[in-house]
C-alpha cells in the first residue's frame, strides 16, 4: 500500500477495517434515566480538570438506552457527568462511562475522547419502576430505579439543557507512553427532538469497585429523577483547551 493510499484511508484503527464508520451519528428513540445527587464538593474537585469550574456540588448519574444508532448498532451505557462552567459558559463534564459495544467504545475514545469502559449496563421497566442496573463483570457497581411516568415534564427545558455544551479530556499516548494529545473538547448533540420527559420518585445506590470507581462520588443527597426519550445526532467536537500547548 502506497503512502498517499495510507493518508487517504486513514480514519480510524484498524487502517483495513476500522472499528466504527464515519458520521453523522444519530440517535432514534435514544432513552435516558438521569438521577441528580449531591456528593462531596472535596471528591468533586479531584475529578474536574482545569479549566474547567465547578458549581454546585453535582453528579448526574445516567443510564442510555440506544437501540438505534447510526453505525454503532444497539447499546446501552451507563455513567456520571458533572455540570461545570466553562469561560462563563454552562455545561456538563462527562467524567465517566460504560458500554456494552465495541464500536461506539473505539468511536468515542477515538473521535471524541470519551472516557469509555467495557461493562455491562441495562435500562429496562420492571413493573411500576424504571430500573437501570450497571456490572463490571458478575458485580453491580450502580442500581438507579425511579417510578416510571408518575409525573410529564414540559419538554422545552429538556431540549436546552440536550443542547447545553458537554466538555471531554481527550488523552491520546505516544508510543512512549508519555501523552501526544491532552486536550479539552466541546462537543454539542444537535438536531435534538424531545418526543416525551417524565419524573417520579428516585433512588440511586453506587457501590465500590476497583475497576469502576463510580462510588468516589458518593451519593448524599438524591434531588431528582427523569426519564427522556428523544432523537439527536452525536456532534463531532472542537478543541478548547490544549494542555501540553
Amino acid at each position: 500500500m502506497k503512502a498517499a493510499e495510507v493518508r487517504k484511508r486513514a480514519f480510524a484503527m484498524p487502517l483495513t477495517n476500522p472499528a466504527f464508520p464515519p458520521g453523522p451519528y444519530r440517535f432514534v428513540d435514544r432513552e435516558f434515566l438521569i438521577v441528580t445527587y449531591r456528593t462531596d464538593p472535596a471528591a468533586l474537585a479531584e475529578v474536574v480538570p482545569e479549566p474547567l469550574k465547578i458549581g454546585e456540588p453535582l453528579v448526574k448519574y445516567e443510564f442510555i438506552r440506544m437501540a438505534d444508532s447510526t453505525g454503532f448498532g444497539d447499546y446501552t451505557e451507563s455513567g456520571q457527568v458533572i455540570p461545570v462552567s466553562f469561560q462563563g459558559q454552562e455545561g456538563s463534564y462527562v467524567h465517566a462511562m460504560y458500554l456494552d459495544d465495541e464500536a461506539p467504545i473505539a468511536g468515542g475514545r477515538e473521535l471524541w475522547g470519551f472516557p469509555k469502559n467495557l461493562a455491562s449496563p441495562s435500562l429496562a421497566v420492571e413493573k411500576d419502576t424504571l430500573l437501570g442496573v450497571l456490572k463490571y463483570g458478575s458485580v453491580p457497581v450502580a442500581v438507579a430505579t425511579m417510578g416510571y411516568k408518575h409525573r410529564t415534564l414540559d419538554t422545552a427545558p429538556i431540549k436546552t439543557a440536550l443542547t447545553a455544551p458537554n466538555f471531554l479530556l481527550k488523552i491520546v499516548p505516544h508510543v512512549d507512553g508519555s501523552a501526544r494529545i491532552c486536550e479539552l473538547v466541546r462537543y454539542f448533540c444537535e438536531d435534538v427532538t424531545v418526543k416525551g420527559a417524565w419524573t417520579g420518585p428516585a433512588a440511586l445506590e453506587l457501590f465500590h469497585h476497583a475497576l469502576a470507581p463510580v462510588a468516589r462520588l458518593p451519593v448524599l443527597e438524591v434531588l431528582s429523577g427523569v426519564h427522556i426519550v428523544s432523537n439527536l445526532t452525536l456532534g463531532l467536537g472542537t478543541v478548547v483547551h490544549d494542555y501540553l500547548s
